[in-house]
């Protein structure tokens, strides 16, 4: 796939995930987007899910339930995740724009939260349906606009990760919150 432009977190794994796509495309120059970080856990981060289970049961339950009525400990809050995401989605989407109805190729490398939460939006979903989009490390998602930023875009892929374990169910973050 020929790659016009790429951006990325900032944060280590997907600059690095980044680094290693563009060596096949020596020409393009990556761009780092704080915004594209993941979501702030706070308290929880770097944390397994059975190790923030037992500080925080109820909370826990409440964000596997009902994410977007959960303030994380010292963290952030999916309503501010979904709002930095998608302003970060819209500004990314007006940049590669070579016309109203031709766009360029853009490499984006993000996180769990922030792919799911682009995704979410790309196919019309709200919060509320934050655990119904499955991203996987390393997972390949592709959102096409074959009709330019006037009409929706289409979803032509997601989560593929066949990639990294051989297989089609994604088993790359397992014990991860």
């Amino acid at each position: 796939i020929p790659i016009d432009s790429a951006i990325s977190s900032p944060l280590l794994r997907p600059k690095e995930t980044a680094e290693l796509t563009l060596k096949f495309h020596p020409h393009v120059k990556l761009e780092l987007q704080d915004d594209l970080r993941e979501i702030s856990h706070g308290l929880w981060e770097g944390k397994l899910e059975s190790e923030i289970k037992q500080e925080y049961e109820q909370l826990l339950r409440q964000w596997q339930e009902a994410p977007a009525t959960v303030q994380m400990p010292e963290g952030e809050n999916l309503q501010q995740v979904w709002e930095r995401a998608i302003a970060t989605w819209g500004e990314i989407i007006k940049s590669v724009a070579v016309s109203e109805t031709k766009l360029h190729t853009v490499l984006v490398v993000a996180h769990d939260a922030i792919n799911k939460v682009i995704l979410c939006h790309i196919l019309g979903l709200t919060p509320e349906s934050f655990w119904n989009i499955k991203q996987g490390n390393g997972a390949v998602s592709v959102i096409d606009y074959p009709q330019g930023l006037e009409k929706a875009p289409i979803l032509e892929a997601m989560n593929i990760t066949a990639h990294l374990s051989g297989g089609v169910l994604d088993k790359t973050a397992a014990g991860a919150l």
